[in-house]
């Protein structure tokens, strides 16, 4: 897989020793309402799916991402395509990125690097996400990429024992 990098982020494939990574980010509860998780992931679980990840976007209809400080290599997050659909070219997007690096510009860098290749590399004809309307600084970060709200699905997430509405935002190639 080609290298996609921006000016402070390299996002990459999925590596073995990404499995810790994956773990904390995978069973961190904090995360399981935009992940509709419902229960832990196993280490070997993980592995499997790590194992499996070799498959491409065609076959497997999804593309996870690990993101890295281009500096450093530390991992920060990762950013998931999923829903590929390649009859009608679109997929959807969603980024994960730490708490301990969230608000430093990361997410809006690697949204704008993933846009460019999901458009000139993937010829793809348009992206969305699914964005509850509690969740602001995911709405600034989709509609300062020109992300347009084009619907909302009213009660659509069950948390801590109340319903969310989830905004749907959606991006044409230009």
């Amino acid at each position: 897989m080609m290298k996609l990098s921006g000016e402070k982020i390299s996002l990459r494939a999925l590596e073995p020793e990404d499995l810790g990574f994956l773990y904390d980010i995978e069973n961190n509860e904090s995360f399981w309402e935009v992940s509709h998780t419902q229960t832990p992931f196993s280490k070997f679980i993980l592995k499997q799916y790590i194992e499996h990840s070799h498959l491409d976007i065609y076959e497997a209809k999804q593309l996870r991402l690990m993101i890295e400080k281009k500096d450093t290599s530390e991992k920060i997050g990762m950013i998931d395509l999923f829903d590929y659909n390649p009859q009608h070219l679109r997929a959807g997007i969603g980024i994960l990125i730490h708490p301990n690096f969230q608000q430093k510009g990361f997410a809006s860098e690697v949204l704008s690097v993933l846009i460019n290749y999901c458009f000139y590399q993937l010829n793809l004809h348009q992206l969305y996400a699914n964005i509850t309307t509690d969740n602001l600084s995911s709405i600034s970060l989709f509609t300062k990429h020109n992300f347009q709200k084009i619907g909302i699905k009213k009660d659509w997430i069950l948390s801590k024992g109340k319903f969310k509405d989830e905004i749907l935002y959606q991006l044409i190639k230009p």
